[in-house]
């Protein structure tokens, strides 16, 4: 397909992503009860829909065909995580601390130049990216335009500082 000279207005953004999840309790557990989302909607035991600052949702999560069933394979198509935008720095590092305390493991943690992120796994081994941009002005652009991004090793213990401050 060629490319075409249309594209998405600027203030386009994605608006939610709907999960299938094996146990539905269990993934509230995780994305409500670890990562503090709240409870907007819930269709019996099959559906919940969950929020952060009252959105009508951010995250679905269902058992409509994933009941009881075993995690994607991780060498096949699907989703390869869910990113979950945090606002400041120090709000990453809080839900770093939360993790750690916890004792949640995380599969990854990356500074990209433009951003800064937490790699872990759901219940269901879906991933999760937590993450929070640099302001625009601190991103780097190559000579061609493009934005310079790249994944170097987050020091956790730098961003753990920004609680202290």
């Amino acid at each position: 397909m060629e490319p075409q000279d249309y594209k998405l207005p600027t203030l386009t953004r994605i608006g939610h992503v709907h999960l299938k999840v094996a146990d539905l309790d269990r993934a509230i557990d995780f994305y409500c009860g670890l990562l503090g989302f709240e409870i907007t909607t819930r269709y019996g035991d099959q559906a919940v829909f969950i929020s952060a600052g009252g959105y009508h949702h951010h995250i679905g999560l269902n058992t409509w065909y994933s009941k009881d069933a075993p995690p994607a394979p991780q060498h096949s198509v699907g989703l390869f995580h869910t990113a979950i935008l945090y606002p400041t720095r120090k709000d990453l590092a809080a839900i770093l601390d939360r993790l750690l305390k916890a004792e949640y493991p995380l599969s990854g943690a990356s500074d990209h130049g433009v951003s800064e992120a937490l790699y872990l796994n759901d219940p269901d081994n879906n991933g999760v990216e937590l993450y929070w941009d640099r302001p625009k002005e601190l991103w780097t652009y190559l000579p061609d335009g493009s934005i310079e991004m790249f994944t170097k090793s987050l020091n956790l213990r730098g961003l753990l500082g920004e609680l202290n401050q």
